[in-house]
């Protein structure tokens, strides 16, 4: 897994040479970054559940401005480079005429005929209210219950109900986390 460190170096990287043309100095986005002042080991910012827009840094804005004004071609570049550089493997799409056909069977055109009704196998658990008496444990519960998030985050979640605790999880997950947050205090819901 690479850090957000390396991910920065090597998109600046990639700005730097694709501006060149503009006789920029290479090296300058480069020496920035080793010479900024936060260290490999700094956690990254999680984010905040207020809606808030966030506010990037300039250097993010003027990347972001430079892929922007990028022709096709030279996005193709890009993208061909990233994909060496960070070794990501190429996918390839199956094309209509690999894809199999069947022709349909008599029996399938009697389960046609009958309605089948399909069972859900992935759920979101939304928590939707709270026993006062109990917010402090059903604090710490949603604390546990998502990853990465701190006490504050996770008061500020359950003030601000109804919320989305967890998306897209199976169904034996997302009853164990309604068993454990209606026993901390909570009202849950499954979607």
């Amino acid at each position: 897994m690479f850090s957000a460190r390396h991910c920065v170096r090597s998109s600046l990287r990639i700005a730097t040479q694709l501006h060149s043309r503009h006789e920029r100095p290479t090296f300058c986005a480069l020496r920035r970054l080793k010479t900024s002042s936060s260290s490999s080991n700094e956690a990254l910012e999680s984010p905040s559940l207020d809606n808030a827009p966030k506010d990037y840094s300039p250097k993010i804005n003027q990347l972001v401005n430079d892929i922007a004004s990028l022709t096709l071609l030279e996005v193709s570049d890009l993208n061909e480079l990233l994909k060496k550089t960070l070794n990501i493997k190429d996918m390839g799409m199956m094309s209509m005429d690999a894809m199999p056909v069947a022709l349909p069977s008599s029996q399938a055109l009697e389960e046609e005929a009958a309605p089948v009704k399909k069972e859900k196998t992935h759920f979101t658990v939304k928590l939707t209210e709270l026993k006062a008496a109990e917010k402090v444990k059903l604090i710490k519960e949603v604390k546990n219950c998502i990853p990465g998030l701190n006490l504050v985050q996770a008061k500020k979640l359950v003030e601000s109900l109804p919320q989305e605790i967890k998306a897209n999880v199976s169904k034996d997950e997302a009853g164990k986390l309604k068993a454990v947050l209606e026993a901390a205090g909570g009202t849950v819901v499954l979607e």
